[in-house]
């Protein structure tokens, strides 16, 4: 890596595409999770061995500019103003004194990535091109024609390149050398015109091909939205609440992002939502797959909000173990959970015994609606996405958490006490014991994956370990028995419309009700 180098983060843009948010938020400092996506920019780019960053400012520049003056970057930002926008290339010939020098990395600011950084730059270094764009295989966008060596050969709209190139879509990141700035004309310009102004001189512009890494591009609300559900699906969770977040009585549902400083009042109802900074939601209010800014929503179809291509079963809206798939469908006005197995999914046949069995003895699972053993497909009742999980991400008063608790304990008695009493009707249920031998499966899964796997630990004497297992199993096994549910842990319970209800059933056995109530 070069020991020297300057960064530029384009951010003037008006985000037209995304109105009426830009009118109250400029694009670069939309937030994600309470940052920016400025913020989350110049945390990366400044990463690197950057001595100065060059930002230009358009829209809404004095909201930008003060960002800027009170952010940790506030001594490395250099800040060019544009009183007309100069586009993609006018932008970096603006910002000329500052990049002249040194190589210069250039990272849009309206993309949440993790493209990494240092690799692009230490390419580049090595490369001898005058530019070295990262590109990825992104259809919707694919545009960039590069020969099999990766060099730039053309921007057009193509689908294929003769000789084995390939057609790939610019990230809006790449390393420049400051030669480059002598293709690019004073006023407004387009970088890509300067990219092949330079390969017709004879310059090179390379490429790393970085397909496979997260990059969303924020350009339209339903964009926006996709980036943050998928960003908070990749940190497993449903439900996010900035700093200051309150709310009594509300009703949450599916993928929640409360940023900071927004208001819930009570009895205020959120599907698959995203609330901006300042925006209240009023008591009785219902939004569902919208963004909720302070005097303004923007409704989006569930596909767009969740970033989910619809197909044939519906949205997909999670994965069981094994081959289970599950999807969310509309019929006559309402929704419907299908499960979609493999033909060789050994769980089909209990979900579908134990759905019945358990409708039939009040323990609260989801109606089956339907089923259909040949094509190994089933339909459900939908219970939506708020799991007891999920429910105690927004902040709770402690009687309401310990009430929705009793409630879970509570519904538990129809399992343990209710249909076990009954289990001879189900003879799948009846036959299947958590006894010694399965005890003992458990302790030595949780000795190898998480001891030995996630910890790392050695024991200093593996038949003292397996002596206090055989123990733990045999006394385990000797305790009175009843129907347990076996994964009984907060993501397995759903709440709908303040009620508990069971989901991921179908590994019950005959065991301990302690194990229940532990998980």
């Amino acid at each position: 890596m070069p020991l020297r180098l300057n960064a530029f983060v384009p951010a003037a843009g008006i985000g037209e595409r995304l109105r009426p948010v830009t009118e109250h938020i400029p694009k670069p400092l939309l937030p994600v999770f309470g940052r920016s996506l400025l913020s989350r920019t110049l945390e990366r780019v400044s990463a690197l061995p950057v001595q100065h960053i060059g930002l230009n400012m358009h829209h809404k520049s004095g909201v930008i500019a003060s960002w800027a003056e009170a952010s940790p970057y506030r001594d490395k930002v250099t800040l060019f103003h544009e009183d007309v926008l100069l586009g993609t290339g006018g932008a970096l010939k603006n910002g000329e004194s500052l990049l002249r020098d040194v190589p210069f990395l250039v990272h849009n600011s309206d993309i949440l990535t993790d493209i990494e950084l240092a690799g692009l730059v230490e390419a580049h270094h090595a490369s001898g091109n005058i530019a070295t764009l990262a590109l990825h295989d992104y259809p919707a966008f694919n545009k960039v024609a590069v020969d099999p060596a990766g060099v730039v050969v053309d921007v057009r709209d193509a689908a294929e390149v003769c000789g084995g190139g390939r057609v790939l879509a610019f990230t809006g990141i790449a390393v420049y050398d400051p030669a480059f700035l002598a293709y690019l004309p004073e006023g407004a310009s387009n970088v890509v015109d300067a990219w092949l102004a330079a390969a017709a001189a004879g310059k090179t512009v390379g490429s790393v091909d970085v397909t496979g890494r997260l990059w969303h591009d924020i350009g339209t609300p339903a964009s926006y939205a996709a980036a943050v559900v998928g960003a908070l699906r990749g940190e497993g969770e449903w439900i996010h609440a900035g700093r200051g977040v309150e709310g009594r009585d509300v009703h949450l549902d599916g993928y929640v992002i409360l940023e900071e400083g927004c208001r819930l009042d009570p009895e205020a109802e959120l599907r698959d939502c995203i609330v901006l900074p300042g925006a209240r939601i009023a008591s009785g209010i219902r939004y569902e797959n919208c963004i909720v800014g302070p005097d303004f929503h923007i409704t989006l179809d569930e596909s767009e909000f969740l970033g989910f291509p619809a197909t044939r079963y519906g949205v997909p809206i999670g994965v069981g173990g094994s081959g289970r798939r599950y999807y969310r469908a509309r019929e006559n006005h309402e929704t419907v959970v299908r499960m979609v197995c493999q033909p060789d999914e050994p769980d089909y046949e209990r979900h579908i015994e134990y759905s019945r069995f358990f409708a039939r003895h009040g323990v609260p699972v989801p109606k089956l609606l339907r089923s259909n053993a040949a094509s190994m497909r089933a339909e459900f009742e939908d219970l939506g996405d708020l799991s007891l999980y999920n429910y105690l991400k927004f902040p709770r008063t402690p009687i309401e958490i310990e009430g929705m608790y009793r409630r879970v304990l509570s519904s538990l008695i129809a399992l343990h006490v209710d249909a076990s009493i009954h289990v001879d009707e189900c003879e799948l249920l009846a036959t299947r014991l958590f006894d010694f031998d399965y005890f003992r499966w458990e302790t030595s899964y949780f000795y190898e994956r998480f001891v030995q796997g996630v910890c790392g630990h050695q024991p200093c004497s593996r038949e003292a370990i397996e002596d206090e297992f055989d123990r733990l199993a045999l006394e385990a096994d000797a305790l009175p028995k009843t129907i347990i549910h076996r994964d009984f842990q907060s993501q397995n319970i759903m709440i709908t419309e303040g009620i508990p209800r069971f989901i991921d059933y179908q590994g019950a056995r005959i065991g301990p009700p302690a194990y229940d109530v532990a998980a």
